[in-house]
């Protein structure tokens, strides 16, 4: 045991030597290496952060939220056949569904454009009709102001609830409740102002107006009351499928749906989008990495090379130290050894590339998350160049430890 363990010390402590007798050359060998590991890490470290990005902004909607809204399968709609959700359907709904914390319904304001005008300023916003129920179910909250109450939507009132990135562009004083903004010809008085939720991948999360549903119904027209969007929480302890499938069955009967019709509405939850999109980004990163791992197999194929042509130019002193009393145990290791630590050094290296690669590009494009390199992107680099000097410097290895010490002796 004891000559055993210092035979792989003497190999390694020869392995070292000679990778510092040779240092350029060893720095060339592992720069395939450094470059796939780099790559992979790069890929992987913006898709993590997307990721984490994405779950988190989802996170802050709330997992419990729910969306109901109308489906429409692409072959109808090329149709023109489009499925729609009715205020009725909400009413029903409210009044039928008891495990439900709180419910809403939204609707776009399309005839109403998106545009809103304050003075000689204008700007591209989305504009929601909704109820009272809508901070409940949407957990907004205003900054300035207050939101919407029953009584501004059963008097139909003209009152805007804000996202705070319209001050800016529509250089709104610094608290503008009270000041009128112009819809499409209508008047608005602001009542309230919105906490900032930020922007995600350039999307404004706070460019929006929520004005009263009766007040953006009466103003669009009834046909526009015919497609909304249903918001609701379940109650605390009510199982989320249980109230679909309760929502599900009161709507098929009122829509007067044959059993195997299918659905024209989708329920979608912050849970489910979450799910969707981690899917998607498993995806992207399995298939950017497996591309990019190409490269880290032409580093191993680099490694093999210099090591056969290292084997070659060692002959003459692999037959010397062989003569000395050198096993071929004692020059297998140390081969495999050099091969082995040429491999990690490039995957270090590799590593610590990738990682600052990936937050540059973060700190170049504003736009784009804080990247993140997980665990298991560490030890999976770690551990596949550690195959990599196994797989690549084994050959080479093995043909020096066969060498015959009288034939190494004679090579010229």
């Amino acid at each position: 045991m004891f000559k055993l363990l210092h035979a792989s010390f003497e190999g390694t402590k020869a392995a070292f030597a000679s990778i510092r007798a040779h240092a350029l050359r060893s720095a060339l060998t592992t720069l395939g290496i450094i470059i796939g590991v780099a790559a992979v890490i790069t890929v992987v470290a913006i898709m993590q952060g997307l990721s984490h990005s994405i779950t988190s902004q989802l996170d802050d909607l709330g997992s419990d939220m729910v969306t109901l809204r109308a489906y429409t399968p692409t072959n109808q709609q090329m149709l023109g056949q489009f499925n729609r959700l009715h205020h009725d359907d909400f009413l029903t709904l409210k009044s039928r569904v008891s495990q439900v914390e709180d419910m809403t319904a939204t609707m776009q304001a399309f005839s109403m454009g998106s545009q809103v005008h304050y003075g000689r300023n204008s700007a591209q916003t989305q504009i929601i009709g909704t109820d009272s129920s809508y901070q409940n179910v949407v957990r907004v909250y205003p900054e300035l102001g207050r939101f919407l109450s029953s009584s501004d939507d059963d008097r139909r009132r003209r009152v805007a609830f804000i996202g705070s990135s319209l001050i800016q562009k529509l250089d709104l004083p610094d608290n503008p409740v009270g000041e009128f903004i112009n819809l499409s010809g209508d008047w608005f008085r602001i009542i309230g102002v919105a906490e900032s939720r930020g922007s995600l991948f350039g999307f404004d999360q706070d460019n929006y107006i929520i004005a009263p549903f009766s007040t953006i119904r009466a103003l669009n027209g009834e046909r526009a009351a015919r497609n909304i969007d249903i918001l609701f929480r379940p109650a605390a302890g009510a199982n989320p499928e249980q109230v679909q499938q309760q929502m599900r069955s009161i709507l098929r009967q009122r829509h007067k749906l044959a059993p195997d019709d299918p659905d024209p509405f989708e329920f979608i939850s912050a849970e489910r989008m979450i799910d969707q999109f981690n899917s998607i980004t498993r995806s992207i990163t399995l298939v950017a990495g497996g591309v990019v791992s190409i490269s880290l197999l032409v580093g191993g194929i680099g490694v093999m090379n210099i090591m056969l042509v290292s084997v070659t130019e060692r002959t003459r002193e692999i037959g010397i130290v062989k003569a000395l009393g050198a096993t071929p145990q004692f020059i297998l290791l140390q081969f495999l050894v050099e091969a082995l630590v040429l491999s990690l050094f490039g995957g270090i290296i590799g590593l610590a590339l990738g990682a600052g690669i990936a937050s540059f590009i973060g700190l170049m494009l504003p736009a784009m998350p804080e990247a993140l390199v997980p665990l298991w992107a560490i030890l999976l680099s770690i551990g596949f160049t550690t195959m990599i000097g196994v797989v690549f410097g084994l050959a080479p290895a093995i043909k020096a430890s066969r060498l015959n010490p009288i034939d190494a002796l004679r090579y010229e």
